[in-house]
């Protein structure tokens, strides 16, 4: 709750009369809420949550189990509760049960507003970190982002991403005087990691209508912030999506906001809870990342918080980032936990009057030890400090319930619809297909043409062969007429002769010499003849 412009969130004290307050100006200096299973992590985050919506501060948080589904709604009056509120004298603090404006979000559009972004506005430096490439692919996605943009290809989805890649792989030779070499093993290698990400639901992350970081700073009834709840009942089982999307939200606000510097009070604030499974499986790269956002981020006035169970789940280098500490309690069985619990008590500013380590170790449900940021930025001293209760419903809501909140709202009229724009992938078969029907023409043409060569080729042949047969019928003809000519030509040549023959062998020989003289002149007919066709 909101007492004189701070955040009253736990008392200390014996009685419970010493208020701790968490500065508004100090939020974006970060902060984490760790403690084991059932220590009251949930309440803590929720307590936060609401005193930033009354402070008119938009926040954003993952919701794990759904039981912070309940801000919609105020609180209920239980028997529980009146012992509560009458142990921290809450009525004397202005304390009432009230509910806060919530939106509804959920990547994989089951219980919220659709969430997504496109490939383009991931970028190729981060995309690449998120598919963990080594350096030589993540130049090659660089490239391949570049032939998109250069030949004006919009990538909304993985498989405008894959097509791209495909694309240029096969065209390698051609792209590589301006864009250098692109290997195909490399390439091959990045669209696995891209259907690792779609195994995951990646293709239902990635897409249109894209969401818009802006739309999570609006404001509710009374100016108070809306308090953005993002579902991770299922996404919190992929974790490599979980971590791609809060990673991608955080560098674009920080691309979108301004520098302010340390504002009054944030302009947003984060609450990421499960923290550990951004940390788990990420690479150097991958943490360099997150450092450098988490770190630069304040001064765009946005305060990030996060929630696990150890402080140890947090590397280092996060960990030294986060100036307001709430700690609950840690359970130490085990020689490792031991040590995890010596080193998270010895991170605190020392109190003389606990031992800090002791008092992790003991602490019970809705207890921490808090540790929070001064006007100077100073860290204050250890408390042992008891949680207060939150003002609004405690527990999850009804699917019913759900729905109606978010169909009620602006946002899932702007993101429910998917939409598949002519992109990459459609541009891109588009043009497969007409090479395709480009090459069957091609074909069909060629063979069209060889079908009419080889059409010419047998008339011509047939051409050949027909006056090869006319010439021969000619020869055949020319022949018989020769032959017919010749036997005409003897038999009256031998005609001729005989009667010649007859004559002057008659006048010479009588009858014997005129039979003589006409065979014999009949023979020298036919010679003469014979020798005249032949010349």
């Amino acid at each position: 709750m909101v007492k004189d412009g701070k955040i009253l969130f736990a008392k200390a004290g014996k009685d419970l009369s010493e208020p701790l307050y968490l500065l508004p100006k100090m939020a974006n200096r970060h902060g984490f809420i760790c403690g084991a299973t059932g220590t009251g992590k949930t309440v803590t985050l929720k307590v936060l949550a609401e005193s930033f919506s009354e402070l008119g501060v938009p926040v954003f948080l993952s919701d794990v189990k759904g039981d912070l589904s309940g801000m919609i709604f105020a609180g209920e009056e239980t028997e529980d509760m009146k012992n509560r509120i009458a142990r921290f004298r809450l009525q004397e603090e202005g304390f009432a049960f009230q509910a806060f404006p919530a939106a509804y979000f959920d990547v994989f559009a089951e219980k919220g507003i659709p969430l997504r972004t496109t490939v383009s506005e991931m970028g190729p430096d981060l995309m690449a970190k998120v598919l963990k490439l080594n350096a030589t692919q993540t130049e090659i996605l660089n490239v391949v982002y570049k032939i998109a943009d250069d030949e004006n290809l919009l990538l909304t989805d993985t498989k405008d991403l894959k097509a791209i890649l495909q694309y240029a792989s096969e065209n390698a030779k051609e792209f590589e005087a301006d864009y250098g070499h692109i290997a195909k093993q490399s390439v091959s290698a990045i669209i696995r990691a891209i259907v690792a990400i779609e195994a995951e639901g990646g293709d239902r992350f990635f897409g249109e209508p894209g969401i818009n970081a802006a739309d999570f700073f609006a404001t509710g009834e009374g100016g108070k912030g809306m308090i953005n709840i993002l579902d991770s009942s299922t996404l919190i089982n992929k974790p490599r999506l979980y971590s791609t999307f809060m990673l991608y939200l955080l560098s674009e606000l920080f691309e979108m906001l301004p520098e302010v510097g340390d504002p009054e009070k944030p302009r947003m604030v984060f609450f990421f809870d499960e923290a550990h499974l951004l940390f788990k499986n990420a690479d150097d790269a991958l943490m360099e990342k997150i450092g450098q956002v988490i770190r630069l981020i304040r001064s765009k006035g946005v305060g990030v918080f996060f929630i696990t169970q150890s402080p140890k789940d947090i590397p280092d280098e996060i960990a030294s980032q986060l100036g307001n500490k709430i700690e609950h309690g840690l359970r130490a069985y085990t020689p490792a936990e031991r040590k995890a619990l010596k080193a998270a008590a010895a991170a605190f500013r020392e109190n003389p009057e606990f031992d800090t380590e002791e008092l992790l170790s003991a602490l019970g449900t809705g207890e921490a030890a808090v540790s929070m940021l001064d006007e100077k930025g100073i860290p204050g001293m250890v408390q042992h400090a008891f949680i207060l209760p939150p003002q609004s419903r405690m527990g999850m809501i009804t699917d019913g319930e759900r729905d109606s909140a978010v169909k009620q709202s602006n946002l899932y009229l702007k993101y429910s619809t998917p939409v598949d724009p002519d992109s990459a992938y459609e541009f891109l078969e588009r043009r497969k297909q007409q090479m395709e029907l480009q090459e069957q023409k091609e074909e069909a043409a060629e063979a069209a043409e060889k079908e009419q060569e080889k059409a010419e080729k047998a008339a011509e042949k047939a051409r050949e062969k027909a006056e090869r047969e006319a010439e021969k019928a000619a020869e055949r003809e020319r022949k018989e007429a020769e032959r017919r000519v010749k036997s005409v030509a003897s038999t009256a040549a031998g005609s001729v002769g005989r009667e010649l023959g007859h004559i002057f062998g008659g006048k010479l020989g009588g009858k014997f010499g005129k039979t003589l003289g006409g065979n014999i002149g009949a023979s020298l007919g036919r010679n003469i003849l014979g020798t005249l066709f032949r010349h």
